[in-house]
């Protein structure tokens, strides 16, 4: 275990939490206080953000005080909007379009398995299996075209990216040399895969009725042991935001299984979620270490050797 370097001693930055959280809030609380910094969490209940105070008059104030911004809500429009109105980074921690704090973790895990130096040369090839309209879903098929990658969006066609980010996809796959494929097959899509990649089926601020029509067209892209081994190499890792309705030992996981008869888990088995081929933990860990990289590059104010 390295040693630490505070570099952020008497920074403060500010945590507007619009959804909930787990992984996003602790990654930012660790990675600020191991730095020497401090945090001040924020949420609907407890300010005024958006009720009687607007998103950019919020951002004013924030910036006189903080030293940075971190937003986790629903619209991109707000965290842009935070970001044009304010004097300090802005840091999107999730919108219900994107989750690009999540795939700089993805990266680094899966960087660290491959053992692989981005250079431009040698490419990740991953899949990722599931409803691809989500914000992982965009956020894989774009952060892929952005780095090179060989990236498969393997879905129904009724849950493919919208067209728009289809479209920025290509233009940076044109930029960086990535292949992009878009498929409803999924023996086609996970073909030579080194990841898989999937997410739960309904996303945050989504009704529970919409189960209803998203298990019946997502059931042939459940991640099983079936599935995983159509890559066709036995070294390929599972990978998952998190949380994962793998077993019945949530609520939602124990309502959505007993309801649809999906006994072994629900987007993804719990026998592959369990196996040595689940690389989810270290993943988890990575958003942390990902997140105090950001950090320390955007707020330290000197060169980082």
């Amino acid at each position: 275990m390295g040693k630490e370097n505070p570099r952020l001693i008497g920074k403060q930055l500010a945590l507007i939490f619009a959804k909930s959280s787990t992984r996003t809030r602790i990654a930012f609380e660790v990675a600020m206080r191991d730095q020497g910094g401090h945090v001040t969490v924020l949420d609907p209940a407890s300010s005024q953000i958006g009720h009687k105070e607007s998103i950019a008059d919020t951002a004013r104030v924030l910036s006189r005080i903080f030293d940075g911004i971190e937003y986790r809500g629903h619209g991109q429009v707000i965290v842009e909007e935070l970001a044009e109105f304010s004097d300090v980074p802005v840091y999107n921690g999730l919108t219900d379009e994107w989750h690009p704090t999540q795939m700089l973790a993805d990266f680094l895990t899966m960087y660290e398995y491959a053992g692989l130096e981005h250079s431009g040369g040698d490419q990740l090839r991953y899949s990722y299996v599931g409803d691809a309209r989500s914000n992982m879903g965009n956020s894989l098929l774009v952060m892929g075209a952005i780095m090179g990658a060989d990236v498969r969006i393997v879905a129904p066609k009724s849950l493919w990216p919208e067209p728009k980010v289809q479209e920025l996809a290509q233009e940076r796959a044109r930029q960086s040399g990535a292949s992009i494929l878009i498929t409803d097959d999924v023996a086609h899509g996970l073909s030579g895969a080194q990841f898989v990649h999937t997410d739960i089926w309904v996303s945050m601020g989504e009704s529970t009725e919409t189960w209803d029509s998203r298990v019946a067209v997502l059931k042939p892209y459940r991640v099983d042991e079936d599935l995983m081994a159509l890559t066709g190499n036995p070294e390929a890792k599972f990978m998952h935001c998190l949380p994962a309705y793998h077993d019945q030992n949530t609520a939602i996981g124990r309502e959505v299984s007993q309801r649809f008869g999906l006994t072994d888990g629900v987007e993804v088995s719990d026998a592959v979620f369990n196996s040595r081929a689940s690389i989810v933990f270290d993943q988890a860990e990575n958003r942390m270490h990902s997140i105090k990289a950001v950090l320390v590059a955007t707020l330290c104010g000197e060169p980082i050797n």
